[in-house]
């Protein structure tokens, strides 16, 4: 690892400083950059992600996608906790904590809406940023695409009726627009491009010249991370600094649902003998939120003033540094992960 990714997480830190305390002293300027956006998308994130997850998209050769039905295990799994944990935990987790636990410390007339904020965050699973942690934990590329791919098909119909059923409410309106774009902008345009810079490299200059563009790329991907943060934490620095107290609470049930998925996500893969490559970004993936869609959505449902969008804003916040202690954990216990996959391997001989 260079110094740069060594030191990684006092880069994140500092970075996060700097958004708040940016964002305190130049609101308008962080109003203006906020305020581009199409369909709830910010195009200066978007490109900023489109510089992250690029560098992982050029590795992916489309010739050897059909080798990721050898990791199904890894797929079932994702999906498990995708779909039919994470947003049921969350529920639990929010009824518990701001519902029961936190509620005297909360403003009354806004825990039903906190809780409604942080189910819609858990619904939708992550679209874009999952390209960063899988490659943080060298990830498996075309399982990390094909995971995402498939998620969001069953996003578009899955989405509306989990949030629908755990709000109780009658009907959801779900922001089309946010959605469609976002899996265009984040999916299917990068994809494309990344695939025409890797033909063309490898045509020029064979494989030498593509591990040579992948080295030039790590950097400005990392540095498009560390401004990704700057940016959504200027975004919400006078958020954080005018409700703490609030801002702190409600990232406690956001902050176990990430670790519980993620580890449940892990163990799961671990215990049905698939790879370490693809145990690490399945459990990112089975932890992380799709946090464009899950604003989106908060603001149409209850305003954008509301209790809901606030949670979901807090889950931008924690969203980079926690899913980056993941990372950390997932790279970590990559010996305990394989030791015990050759420990029942030689008990099943």
């Amino acid at each position: 690892m260079s110094f740069f990714e060594r030191y990684l997480t006092l880069w994140v830190a500092l970075c996060i400083v700097v958004g708040v305390v940016l964002g305190h002293l130049a609101p308008g300027v962080f109003h203006a950059i906020g305020s581009m956006e199409i369909a709830k998308v910010n195009l200066p994130v978007a490109v900023l992600i489109w510089l992250m997850i690029v560098p992982m998209l050029v590795k992916i050769d489309f010739a050897a996608l059909h080798q990721v039905r050898e990791h199904w295990r890894g797929i079932g799994v994702t999906l498990f906790v995708n779909w039919a944990v994470k947003p049921f935990s969350m529920a639990a987790l929010g009824w518990f904590f701001i519902g029961y636990l936190f509620r005297s410390y909360l403003p009354a007339e806004q825990i039903d809406s906190y809780i409604a904020g942080l189910i819609i965050l858990a619904a939708a699973p992550c679209t874009a940023m999952v390209f960063v942690w899988s490659n943080l934990t060298k990830g498996e590329p075309h399982f990390t695409l094909s995971q995402v791919a498939l998620n969001d098909v069953i996003m578009v119909i899955a989405f509306a009726p989990v949030v629908g059923l755990l709000l109780g409410l009658s009907a959801i309106t779900v922001p089309w627009n946010t959605l469609t774009l976002s899996v265009v902008l984040y999916i299917v345009a990068p994809v494309i491009a990344a695939q025409v810079v890797r033909k063309y490299v490898l045509a020029r200059g064979g494989e030498a010249a593509l591990t040579g563009l992948l080295s030039a790329l790590q950097p400005l991907s990392l540095l498009a991370l560390l401004a990704t943060l700057v940016l959504l934490f200027g975004f919400q620095g006078g958020q954080i600094l005018a409700q703490p107290l609030v801002i702190a609470l409600l990232a406690v049930p956001i902050l176990i649902q990430v670790y519980f998925n993620a580890g449940l996500a892990y163990l799961l893969n671990r215990l049905s003998g698939e790879k370490h490559c693809v145990a690490g970004p399945s459990a990112l993936i089975g932890a992380s939120n799709f946090f464009e869609l899950a604003v989106a959505a908060a603001i149409s449902l209850f305003g954008f003033q509301s209790g809901a969008a606030l949670a979901t804003v807090v889950g931008v916040l924690v969203e980079v540094p926690v899913m980056l202690s993941v990372v950390y954990i997932v790279n970590g216990s990559q010996d305990w992960y394989e030791r015990g996959q050759r420990k029942e391997r030689v008990l099943r001989a």
